[in-house]
């Protein structure tokens, strides 16, 4: 099952660094995201290590797009221009955007809508592993205080994207530009420091 859950970003900069424009950016772990189905609500959590599948074998792809589309690529883990460093509070993502790819119109709207303000926000594009293969990926436990929620936590998953998006859910996450299923929304805080 496919899950592209938002990630709010905290702040957000626009810097010159080596003339290279450059996304930086975190989501954490252990914090929950409220997601909205057909009226019902319910909380979702990713666990440190849940991405340690994706991250531990340098042949998996991942990308950085712009709004989970394909068609609009930032970086890319095998083109050695999308980096991660993983912790037990977040996952960590620096994308150096490739000169020749720095003139296409979805990078310089990427670039804009970051140093703007517009872009608010990290989504992951994950997939959790079939039970057969990885029993225990997911799982509900009940929200502490309140056993009517249940809380989907996620502590194994198949990374294949993130994507710099508009509408965030998580309000602990954090994307950067340094030069050169269902979300129910939080509002972001913004800084924008330029050259």
């Amino acid at each position: 099952m496919e899950r592209r859950t938002i990630w709010a970003a905290q702040s957000l900069e626009v810097r010159q660094q080596g003339g290279r424009p450059t996304i930086v950016g975190r989501f954490p772990y252990n914090t929950w995201a409220v997601l909205a189905d057909r009226g019902t609500v319910r909380k979702e959590e990713i666990e440190p290590g849940a991405f340690d599948f994706t991250l531990q074998d340098d042949t998996r792809e991942v990308h950085l797009l712009l709004g989970h589309s394909f068609d609009k690529p930032l970086a890319s883990r095998r083109a050695g221009s999308l980096e991660f460093q993983d912790s037990e509070t977040s996952l960590e993502f620096r994308a150096t955007i490739p000169e020749a790819a720095e003139k296409a119109s979805h990078v310089q709207d990427a670039l804009a809508l970051l140093a703007s303000g517009l872009v608010a926000g990290v989504s992951p594009g994950f997939r959790v592993p079939p039970k057969d293969v990885v029993p225990d990926a997911e799982r509900l436990e009940p929200e502490p205080g309140n056993p009517g929620v249940m809380i989907r936590k996620l502590s194994a998953l198949v990374l294949y994207e993130l994507s710099l998006v508009t509408r965030p859910a998580y309000e602990q996450s954090q994307a950067e530009l340094r030069a050169l299923e269902r979300a129910q929304i939080h509002q972001p805080h913004r800084r924008i420091i330029l050259p």
